[in-house]
């Protein structure tokens, strides 16, 4: 029911500005992101990613890379320029469309909708890189995203690298998401998503952090080795979080 009801709901943001609901810059709300400019902040984010990845020495191989969570495939996109093969997950279906339209090279992309709290669709010892950003802190619980973490250990191949972000803390005033609730109760009455987003600027993405020390023993339960943790501070929404690179 949880993951049922996190679908509808970036369904319908999706459908209204998939690219905030991505990357959600204040001055980029209501369909003001370039296309060409929000693909580049992919290219960067990913350059630095690797920068890190080549200090680290991992993965060994660069053959398959996973982005979850990935939209229209911004991360995908700039993740093909260092890996042979490059495959995004989503939740949403018009996420999905979306990336695929944008990102049409078959021989380079794959796509899915993921719609479980798990990656089945993947066999073992799969991927060399998994990455994921701003996605897990909109996971519906605590529970579930120790799931993922989970599956991301599992279909990680041997020397491969996992980098994950999560929220260490998150302030009063986002944890009790007050556009979020407000969205569900006018939902329930009956407003269409497209009036609650562009006249009133409500949404319904949620947030949730976890503490740092949770998510590294988690990660050693899991069979994973931590190699790495880089703090992040997003001072647009003063949230402090914490970038996870693991192994095993």
């Amino acid at each position: 029911m949880k993951m049922n009801n996190l679908k509808r709901e970036w369904e319908e943001i999706a459908g209204q500005d998939a690219f905030w609901a991505v990357l959600s810059q204040r001055d980029q709300k209501f369909g003001k992101w370039d296309v060409q400019q929000f693909f580049r902040t992919g290219e960067e984010e990913i350059q630095a990613v690797m920068k890190s990845a080549d200090r680290l020495s991992f993965p060994s191989r660069r053959q398959m890379a996973l982005d979850f969570g990935c939209g229209p495939g911004r991360l995908t996109r700039a993740l093909s320029k260092y890996f042979t093969q490059c495959v995004g997950v989503d939740i949403s279906e018009k996420m999905i469309d979306s990336a695929r339209s944008l990102n049409p090279d078959s021989s380079i992309y794959t796509f899915y909708v993921n719609d479980q709290d798990n990656l089945r669709l993947f066999a073992d010892n799969h991927f060399d890189l998994i990455y994921t950003n701003l996605v897990l802190q909109h996971l519906p619980s605590d529970t579930i995203v120790y799931s993922f973490i989970s599956e991301f250990v599992r279909v990680l191949k041997p020397h491969g690298l996992l980098v994950f972000q999560l929220p260490n803390t998150i302030p009063f005033h986002v944890r009790i998401q007050p556009r979020r609730n407000l969205y569900r109760v006018l939902r329930m009455l009956g407003f269409s998503e497209k009036f609650l987003y562009w006249k009133l600027g409500l949404h319904p993405v949620r947030m949730r952090a976890i503490p740092k020390s949770d998510i590294e023993s988690f990660l050693t339960s899991a069979g994973a080795k931590l190699l790495e943790v880089q703090p992040q501070t997003n001072t647009e929404f003063s949230v402090e979080s914490s970038m996870y690179f693991a192994t095993k």
